[in-house]
């Protein structure tokens, strides 16, 4: 958020910015099908970026599509609807209707083709392609979502209520930063924490398997990764900007909810791996939230643990249908951001990750098995078959903690006391207490066979939470239904 000084003035001082924000998975594809269902992967069944991991696939289309909240707000709310920007890493596909499919519950619809471009992309319009080239004044995607966005709030009805999803790809590669933001902070780097360029002791073999210390072409790399994706920054900083502006010219801003977030965090050599994201640790699963509207108090920080799975029901909520109509996983915001007194909250969030990996080797890194993939740089894997996991993390007033396992043959668990150890550094699974370590389990495997409203029963560590061994097995033996990514 260090860039973007207008969004944290015109949104986060102007209501409330949430401390405690996650995603339940740290990959594109998975987290956007969770803020569009308002459900963790495990009931949308998108594990991975691609076709065959449902994303963006003919079953999603047909099952979860007609479902998500957009679609409810149109359908049944009577919202017109505006998207621009990254849908899913695989729209457009031709296997998968191409450009020509509509999702439901759009009103306009101003998608990109598969994954993050600045440049050189092609945008379905309602349905009809439009390519675009390297022109910065008609062609920088970023600008142009800007641009389609104010015009929509120009022509849209005055009659119907409105809700607009923009989505620009930015900071995501290529980080192609406009011209005038080319040169912008030049003398920033990737930050130095504690857990920066150093080895993953006691952690999954995957993290283990990173150089320490990193080279100096990979430090050069990511930290300027680093730069260019602040670089890019500037431009989505703009863009909040103009809509505010327009929204206030226009007499509505007053009357408006503005939401601010990401799909997943980033990690710039933290614990030796260069960049990426997809791993367990703070830095890949927390994200910003800044919201701003009517009902809202200024300068407000809300510690509460929430996840994008919360942001469907909460725009329901506004709307005035109820989430419990809904098969969501996710609870209303609005009580929060309204200052609801004495309010039972949750105290855990599940996350969930299915682990990608090539059947080959990798030609540019011989000497690795196959099973590995996003191998760069320096042949620094950043994943594979077995980085599938999944975990409880538990923010209460007593605890902050983060229990993993892994789905691999020796089931390999990461546990973290975050009080203590807010980096990450040091995995405690071997040395805390048993009975802790026998709760936090099955916590898990509660968590991670739940749907709706067992998604939000209490925690490990609340006061009303009881352990029934029946929700382990009540769907189908839990090994299978624990990582059930795999059986898609």
């Amino acid at each position: 958020m260090t860039p973007l000084k207008k969004t944290k003035a015109l949104v986060g001082e102007m209501g409330m910015t949430f401390s405690s924000a996650y995603v339940p998975s740290a990959l594109c594809c998975p987290s956007r099908a969770s803020i569009l269902t308002g459900k963790y992967p495990h009931n949308h069944h998108v594990v991975n970026n691609t076709l065959e991991g449902n994303c963006s696939s003919r079953s999603w289309q047909k099952i979860q599509e007609p479902n998500t909240f957009p679609a409810i707000l149109r359908s049944a709310c009577g919202y017109q609807t505006f998207f621009a920007g990254k849908y899913l890493n695989e729209y457009g596909a031709p296997d998968a209707g191409g450009l020509e499919h509509v999702p439901l519950g759009w009103s306009y619809w101003y998608a990109l083709e598969k994954n993050s471009k600045y440049y050189n992309y092609t945008l379905s319009i309602n349905g009809k392609a439009r390519k675009h080239g390297e022109n910065y004044s008609v062609d920088y995607l970023t600008d142009v979502l800007a641009n389609v966005s104010l015009d929509f709030l120009d022509y849209k009805s005055n009659s119907e209520p409105f809700f607009m999803m923009i989505a620009p790809p930015a900071p995501h590669s290529p980080w192609t930063a406009a011209p005038q933001y080319q040169k912008a902070f030049q003398n920033v780097f990737a930050p130095r924490s504690k857990n920066f360029n150093v080895h993953g002791t006691n952690k999954h073999w995957l993290i283990r398997q990173a150089k320490t210390p990193m080279t100096n072409s990979s430090i050069q790399f990511l930290d300027s990764a680093f730069r260019k994706r602040w670089q890019t920054l500037l431009s989505v900083d703009d863009l909040v900007e103009k809509l505010i502006k327009r929204l206030a010219s226009t007499g509505e801003l007053n009357n408006t909810y503005v939401f601010y977030t990401s799909d997943n965090g980033y990690h710039t050599g933290q614990f030796s791996l260069p960049i990426d994201k997809r791993q367990l640790y703070e830095f890949d699963i927390k994200v910003p939230l800044l919201v701003r509207g009517p009902g809202i108090k200024p300068n407000q920080t809300s510690k509460m643990l929430v996840a994008n799975i919360d942001l469907g029901p909460t725009i329901l909520d506004i709307a005035g249908y109820s989430p419990n109509r809904t098969q969501m996983d996710g609870m209303s915001l609005l009580p929060i951001l309204r200052g609801a007194s004495n309010l039972t909250w949750r105290s855990d969030v599940l996350v969930e990750y299915q682990g990608e990996g090539r059947n080959v080797t990798d030609p540019t890194c011989p000497t690795l098995s196959p099973g590995v993939s996003q191998c760069f740089p320096d042949c620094v894997c950043e994943d594979a078959y077995n980085n599938t996991y999944a975990c409880v993390r538990t923010v209460s007033s007593a605890w902050d903690l983060q229990y993993c396992e892994f789905d691999d043959q020796e089931v390999f668990v990461e546990v973290y006391n975050l009080t203590a150890d807010p980096e990450q550094l040091t995995n405690i699974a071997k040395s805390i207490d048993p009975e802790l370590l026998g709760k936090m389990n099955y916590r898990l495997m509660m968590l991670q066979s739940c749907a709706g409203p067992s998604c939000r029963s209490p925690g490990a560590f609340d006061p009303g939470y009881r352990f029934d061994p029946r929700l382990m097995f009540s769907r189908g033996g839990f090994r299978t239904r624990r990582f059930s990514g795999r059986l898609l």
